[in-house]
């Protein structure tokens, strides 16, 4: 029996203590979100939790969230837990015009489910679990959220969930979706395209303005984008977050590791590097990498596409 099919047939509840949240709440709450984040926040309307991302002027990442929103006049920004400070001190500094107030939720917990729903189901006393990824659903003693690939699930909680599992394989399944979270030593390193944001539903082309949203669309309609996530696998468990990719042939590094997670004897990672079209040995720390398929292709996928997919399910 594979790994997949194992997880599939089980359950996996793993504490996920590098994610936080910060909350935004106030009469004003999606309005001022509205002109700093890529999402639209009305599709943020408490059955599917919309990817967005915050950027600089010059349209460059400064932290990538899911917007979840509890209750009305409150969301709660999903986040690489050592950019939470970043984006609660960036959103400050446009806040003090509205009626909404900011904070680092430390009391709530975050962990991700993966594999049999219905044992899933039982374990966290929900009623149901959503399929499509970004769907949710909000029960008094948790909220659950579909994440990226198969049968998984981030929950949101505030009493401790009992873990089951190690956090390990939740992110190198993470990996496998072809999804990351910027922490802050990433911060203004890309614009959203090159971790291939807007193939995941992650830009709304169709809102109207925010902060770098110029440049973005710029990029998009031009095609500027030299370099993009790519997704690659290596038999080391030395490769860490912020390591230089190098070209052998060139020799010098054509991008920076994002994420990577050893798990079972492999390391996968995701790494933005320059485009090439032709066949190129990259390294790592001295370790050679092998380049893996995306699960999803590079092209614009439209969050008004998948919120219609979920009126329509």
């Amino acid at each position: 029996m594979s790994d997949a099919t194992a997880t599939a047939n089980t359950k996996e509840i793993a504490a996920l203590p590098g994610l936080s949240i910060v909350e935004v709440a106030g009469k004003d709450a999606e309005r001022f979100l509205q002109g700093q984040v890529s999402a639209n926040l009305t599709h943020a309307d408490g059955r599917y939790a919309p990817l967005g991302v915050f950027c600089t002027p010059k349209g460059r990442v400064i932290a990538n969230v899911q917007v979840i929103r509890p209750e009305p006049e409150r969301y709660w920004l999903l986040c690489d837990a050592s950019i939470a400070d970043t984006i609660n001190a960036h959103l400050t500094k446009y806040g003090v015009f509205f009626k909404a107030t900011l904070s680092v939720r430390d009391d709530l917990h975050i962990a991700g489910a993966s594999g049999d729903s219905a044992q899933l189901q039982s374990a966290l006393e929900l009623t149901a679990l959503p399929t499509l990824s970004g769907a949710m659903v909000a029960e008094p003693q948790c909220l659950a959220v579909a994440a990226l690939g198969e049968q998984r699930w981030l929950i949101v909680s505030t009493p401790p969930i009992e873990a089951t599992a190690d956090q390990a394989h939740w992110w190198f399944e993470d990996i496998r979706a072809g999804f990351v979270w910027i922490g802050a030593s990433q911060s203004d390193a890309w614009l959203p395209q090159m971790i291939n944001w807007e193939a995941l539903g992650g830009i709304s082309f169709k809102k109207g303005c925010y902060t770098g949203q110029e440049v973005v669309a710029r990029a998009h309609y031009r095609g500027q984008v030299k370099k993009r996530l790519a997704r690659f696998s290596a038999a080391s468990d030395a490769i860490e977050r912020d390591a230089a990719v190098i070209d052998s042939a060139k020799e010098r590094s054509i991008g920076s590791v994002v994420a990577a997670q050893y798990y079972q004897g492999t390391t996968e990672l995701l790494a933005v590097v320059s485009l090439s079209d032709e066949p190129r040995e990259l390294y790592v720390n001295g370790v050679l990498l092998t380049e893996q398929p995306l699960p999803y292709a590079i092209e614009r996928l439209d969050p008004e596409t998948q919120v219609a997919a979920l009126d329509n399910a």
